[in-house]
């Protein structure tokens, strides 16, 4: 039985070493036993280059067919999961076939890497970045080893940023008019806007300001959307009169918000929108929804 148990222990460790990483940035990654772990930070362009340890257990040697480790960019929709689209792939030759006796370490690095999308992990969907280590052997089975990293692209602030201005009515009920200083908000912005009434013929009871994430999924007939909402801001309690203005200030550096996702290689997309709502004395409920483009800005030390 002993025998047996020692058949399943693992043939050796790997040990993945960032050439810098004793100074590179943190990003936060989500596992997916939801813990969170924070693991070195990258941005496309960048080099990629470290160590990769081998240390056999004591008493044992490995045989292999060779070794390699590759830079992958992958992403993996949940309702099918397990099986990984890569969009990135890269490959280092790390060793020719031979044996391991003790602990070996072997230099790779991957130069100014095209990684065009962040690391993203949503409802429905995620898209990381790994190296993937592959000791191959023949009926012994291939030891494979992963290390994640974090990749972050940071746009300038955009040349052109108009404001929004939208009117929300019902027939000789309701007409007000909002406005927001801008349609592009970086990560960390604040919201600056105003609400204005220019006909309150219906008693309205409080009026809410949502921030909404709509991540899309799939193509065609088979796109899945999911919304959530991430933060809710009270604007007013009360009736309002004719004429009267309030104003917005809604800081989005609490919030857990990402870039805007265009139709990431043709497989997800994530929106956002600012959502007004206002709730009448019988409870009816009015929506305005509005698309607002988020970005990264380039963090200041």
């Amino acid at each position: 039985m002993n025998y047996l148990l020692g058949a399943f222990k693992p043939a050796c460790n790997i040990l993945f070493t960032f050439n810098d990483g004793g100074n590179r940035k943190q990003g936060p990654l989500k596992k997916e036993n939801g813990q969170t772990v924070m693991i070195p930070l990258f941005q496309s362009q960048e080099n990629i280059a470290g160590k990769i340890t081998i240390e056999p257990m004591q008493g044992k040697k490995i045989d292999h067919n060779g070794i390699k480790v590759e830079l992958l960019g992958q992403i993996e929709m949940y309702f099918d999961r397990g099986n990984f689209y890569d969009f990135t792939s890269l490959v280092r030759e790390l060793d020719v076939p031979g044996d391991i006796y003790e602990k070996k370490t072997y230099p790779f690095e991957f130069s100014t890497v095209e990684m065009p999308y962040e690391t993203y992990n949503g409802v429905d969907v995620r898209l990381r970045y790994v190296l993937k280590v592959t000791i191959s052997r023949g009926y012994a089975g291939s030891i494979i080893e992963y290390q994640d990293f974090v990749v972050r692209n940071y746009s300038p602030p955009p040349s052109i940023n108009n404001s929004i201005k939208m009117e929300v009515g019902i027939e000789d009920c309701l007409h007000i008019e909002f406005e927001y200083n801008k349609s592009k908000y970086h990560l960390k912005d604040t919201i600056i806007g105003k609400i204005y009434f220019l006909l309150v013929r219906i008693k309205i009871k409080n009026m809410d300001i949502e921030i909404r994430r709509r991540e899309s999924t799939g193509s065609g007939t088979n796109t899945h959307v999911e919304t959530e909402t991430l933060a809710k801001f009270e604007l007013m309690d009360g009736a309002p009169v004719r004429g009267e203005s309030i104003p917005i200030r809604l800081f989005l550096s609490p919030y857990e918000l990402t870039p805007t996702h265009s139709n990431i290689n043709n497989k997800f997309s994530v929106k956002y929108f600012l959502n007004l709502v206002l709730v009448d004395e019988e409870d009816r409920r009015y929506f305005k929804q509005q698309e607002i483009i988020m970005y990264r800005q380039q963090e200041t030390s």
